[in-house]
């Protein structure tokens, strides 16, 4: 490769849903618009490696073998600009990348719109574990002075060096004795008694970083129950429908709200409310007849075209105070507690919420976890909604509605249901929407590096900011999707995004600060113990002064 790059190629991955590749076709073209004229303004020539497809309505890879075949007739050594306004199956575009000679530069717009951050950072996470180099790039309009000079080193010398001085190893000595006490006994009561993550459908969204190999989770005790969406499916067909009525009776009772219309194409029905009743009742009665304690149902691609939605199902899985499910027998299953379920069958999330799961309980803590999509964000600087100051970057999380009832601000009366996105969700079905409470967090992502299970540690908070600013972030990006502000204490928006490994960040919460410290302290202690090399990220307690890297 001859520096500095005078000519690349761009390439664009995109969803398996045509209807979510066409809506988002615009914002992904006005990328490309504004990327190429910053190349040009170095003097760089930026081309696509694929046409736009009149007869399909967009310009993305749309299947992984579409990506083999663009791969195929580049030239292996040209320089690869991956630029991405929207979410993306990684797998559309990493055999190619794996196999490419040239160097790789992964882009996004910095915009909340359409989920292209998402979908950055989970191509970055996949890449990561795959042992394949490549840079990365963020930008608002592509004119900035931390996207310039990036761009400037990536064309001189193929590579960009973000500043990762956040992210410390951590010193295990250093955490308190009873955080390692902790840590070491539920480690060693995971190797003696297991565990069995349900895994429906493993892998189908193309998401490569967050399949875990059974060789890095058996030793820990980890074990998989690779289980079929199709028998979920046949399985809801075995609910009755008083089962699934008593489902939602529990729902409106507590204080749900369903907003809720007649065309099924695009409202929320009863029907699929109903029909999500019965997943629900069906997930919880096959996790417990394969003996699992988590369980992780794909849905975006098989379900997505059966029954709607998933991820009510979800929340409530995630939360120990949700309708009861019983077995034939008249037995109350995992009552009082969650069933951990771990997004789009995230393997990361799912390590993580088992082992937050265990770690909460060993302190008398609510249990409840979910993951996040990193979503997009923005620096506030104003008030919250008591008054108090602020100034500092805020995350806009968002998950698609997999989010425990009490994590919401005004738990389950405060919750809503609203119809999830047609595009990607042709089926309907509800969302378990809110805004999420303030307090104290322990955030995490567990990933794979050099064939190994690392996972990154650190503190924030959630903030309850002015009705207004979140009205605005909302329309921002999805509204009918559960939100939460959030700061990463000693973590800024490029440190983040520059060294998170998946788009998926695990969060729980403390009822106070030194509470969260000291949960912070003992999740790092059992996975260090578990054999997993813990980062810090951030600010943390004092006690858990970790080791320079």
């Amino acid at each position: 490769m001859t520096y500095p790059i005078r000519k690349a190629v761009l390439v664009a991955s995109g969803d398996l849903r045509p209807a979510a590749n066409q809506v988002c076709w615009p914002a992904q073209a006005a990328m490309e618009q504004a990327l190429t004229r910053a190349f040009a303004a170095e003097g760089v020539e930026l081309v696509r490696g694929h046409p736009f497809d009149p007869e399909a309505g967009h310009g993305f890879i749309s299947s992984q073998r579409m990506g083999m075949d663009v791969f195929r007739d580049l030239d292996p050594d040209v320089p690869v600009v991956v630029a991405e306004a929207v979410w993306q199956y990684s797998h559309h575009v990493l055999p190619g990348l794996l196999h490419h000679r040239g160097p790789v530069l992964t882009v996004a717009n910095w915009s909340g719109t359409w989920p292209g951050l998402v979908g950055l950072l989970n191509l970055n996470g996949s890449l990561t574990k795959s042992g394949r180099a490549n840079a990365t790039l963020w930008s608002e309009d592509f004119t900035d002075a931390f996207f310039e000079r990036g761009l400037r080193g990536w064309l001189a010398h193929g590579r960009i060096a973000h500043d990762l001085r956040h992210v410390r190893d951590l010193d295990a000595r250093a955490l308190p004795d009873a955080a390692r006490r902790i840590g070491d006994e539920l480690a060693a009561d995971l190797r003696r008694t297991k565990a069995i993550l349900g895994v429906f459908d493993e892998g189908c969204m193309g998401m490569h970083n967050a399949i875990i190999d059974d060789a890095l989770l058996n030793p820990m005790g980890v074990f998989k129950e690779r289980l079929s969406q199709s028998a979920l499916v046949a399985a809801m067909a075995t609910v009755a429908d008083d089962d699934a009525r008593a489902v939602r009776r529990w729902l409106d009772e507590r204080g749900m709200t369903f907003v809720t219309g007649p065309d099924e194409a695009t409202d929320l029905t009863d029907a699929q409310v109903h029909a999500q009743a019965k997943m629900y009742v069906a997930a919880v009665r096959m996790a417990h007849a394969f003996g699992c304690d988590a369980i992780g149902i794909q849905y975006q691609q098989g379900l997505k075209d059966s029954v709607p939605a998933s991820d009510l199902v979800e929340g409530l899985l995630n939360d120990g105070e949700r309708p009861p499910v019983f077995d034939g027998a008249g037995r109350e299953l995992y009552a009082g507690a969650p069933l951990p379920h771990f997004n789009e069958v995230d393997e990361g999330s799912a390590v993580d919420a088992l082992v937050t799961n265990r770690v909460w309980r060993a302190l008398g803590l609510d249990p409840a976890t979910t993951l996040h999509d990193l979503r997009w964000g923005e620096r506030y600087a104003a008030a919250d909604a008591d008054g108090a100051p602020i100034d500092a970057f805020v995350w806009a999380l968002q998950i698609s509605g997999a989010v425990p009832a009490s994590h919401l601000d005004g738990g389950y009366a405060a919750a809503e249901g609203h119809r999830q996105p047609p595009m990607y969700f042709p089926l309907g079905g509800s969302t378990l929407s809110g805004v999420c409470k303030p307090g104290a967090l322990v955030w995490s992502r567990v990933f794979v590096l050099d064939g190994r299970l690392h996972a990154d540690v650190g503190r924030g908070t959630a903030l309850r900011l002015p009705a207004a600013e979140t009205a605005r972030r909302r329309r921002a990006t999805t509204p009918e999707w559960p939100i939460l502000h959030f700061v990463a204490h000693g973590v800024d928006r490029d440190a983040m995004m520059a060294r998170h490994q998946a788009n998926h960040v695990q969060v729980a919460y403390a009822p106070d600060a030194a509470t969260a410290d000291a949960a912070f302290a003992a999740k790092a202690a059992a996975f260090a113990a578990m054999g997993i090399a813990v980062h810090v990220c951030g600010d943390v307690p004092h006690h858990a002064a970790p080791a320079a890297s």
